[in-house]
């Protein structure tokens, strides 16, 4: 099975910690040379000191804030016409505040959808012609198992990830045809910053410990455990590879079997 990513260049968005980290030292393990993006210079610094390099790979950062369009777009640009075409891109973002859907205000829609549909969009055209001229393209948006099943507190968080999940598999239809594949992965209860933040909201709601509802959470999942962040990584570096070249438009949940639906 080809795993081999020597020779393509990947672009990590939330790179500096949690599930874009580890994506980040999976694809360099592989061989691709990353280039890390986030707002913390240091951080994504320290990341890029520690991974691999062992294919000859340069990897870079770009510390800047993606609501920041202008600057989002200077930052690429320049990657681009330094260091050459993207071939694979893992579209994560935090996600949006928990709360109600029905208590959200509008504009905390407006923002969610700005945040992931419409920066991402903009990402998209900057990296598509260099991934058709090159016949290769892997687009890889960490999204939420909630797109298959909407998760309890998180109403603006289930609208949007849903919206995002159809934009992709109205690419996947447009761009296969240019060896270009578009797939989203669904994290579970994974050990992260996130789940952390999680926690906490819901043992405030609740008046628990948050031991408590972490040991409850981690009891709802089959396999009785939260997921390790390089347990998704792996399944990100199969999508991204070679190997992975016919599957295209599905969402793959990494969740220990916990969404309750096919």
């Amino acid at each position: 099975m080809n795993m081999d990513l020597s020779g393509r260049r990947a672009l990590v968005c939330g790179a500096s910690q949690g599930l874009g980290e580890a994506c980040a030292r999976q694809l360099a393990e592989q061989g691709a040379e990353v280039v890390l993006l986030a707002r913390s210079l240091d951080k994504l610094q320290s990341v890029r000191d520690s991974l691999a390099t062992g294919h000859g790979q340069r990897h870079s950062v770009l510390a800047v804030d993606a609501h920041d369009r202008a600057a989002l777009t200077r930052a690429l640009v320049n990657e681009l016409e330094q260091g050459g075409a993207i071939h694979i891109w893992l579209n994560n973002t935090g996600g949006p505040a928990p709360g109600r859907a029905s208590d959200a205000e509008p504009d905390a829609y407006a923002a969610a959808l700005t945040q992931h549909m419409v920066h991402a969009q903009a990402i998209l055209r900057h990296l598509l012609p260099g991934m058709r001229e090159a016949g290769y393209g892997r687009i890889l948006n960490v999204l939420s198992t909630s797109v298959k099943q909407p998760l309890a507190n998180l109403g603006v968080s289930n609208t949007v990830r849903a919206a995002v999940a159809n934009w992709a598999k109205t690419l996947a239809s447009e761009l296969g045809a240019d060896g270009i594949t578009v797939n989203n992965v669904l994290p579970g209860l994974t050990q992260t910053p996130r789940l952390d933040s999680l926690i906490a909201n819901t043992a405030a709601r609740s008046e628990r410990s948050e031991e408590q509802v972490a040991k409850a959470m981690a009891a709802s999942v089959p396999v009785g455990r939260f997921a390790e962040p390089a347990e998704f990584a792996n399944a990100v570096g199969f999508l991204a590879s070679p190997a992975a070249a016919y599957i295209n438009g599905i969402n793959l949940p990494v969740d220990g079997g916990m969404t309750g639906s096919l």
